[in-house]
C-alpha cells in the first residue's frame, strides 16, 4: 500500500508552482499558492522539524535585536 505523506506533497507542489515565471502567474493563481503555503505551514508546525524551525528563527531574530543595541 503507498501512503503518502500530505506535508511532502505540498511541498512539492509549492515547489513546482514557485518554478514558473512570475510574469506566467494570475492574481488568483498567486493566492492559491499563498493558501497551499498556509497549510504546508500549518502541517510541518507541530512537527519536530517546524520546531526546530521556529527555534532558529527564534536565535536569529534574538541575536538581530541584540546586534542592533
Amino acid at each position: 500500500m503507498l501512503t503518502i505523506n500530505v506535508a511532502v506533497l505540498l511541498a512539492v507542489i509549492v515547489f513546482v508552482r514557485l518554478r514558473r515565471r512570475t510574469q506566467a502567474r494570475s492574481r488568483v493563481d498567486e493566492q492559491l499558492t499563498v493558501v497551499i503555503v498556509l497549510a504546508l505551514g500549518v502541517l510541518i508546525a507541530p512537527t519536530r522539524l517546524g520546531e526546530g524551525i521556529v527555534n532558529v528563527l527564534g536565535q536569529l531574530a534574538s541575536g538581530i535585536t541584540q546586534s542592533s543595541h
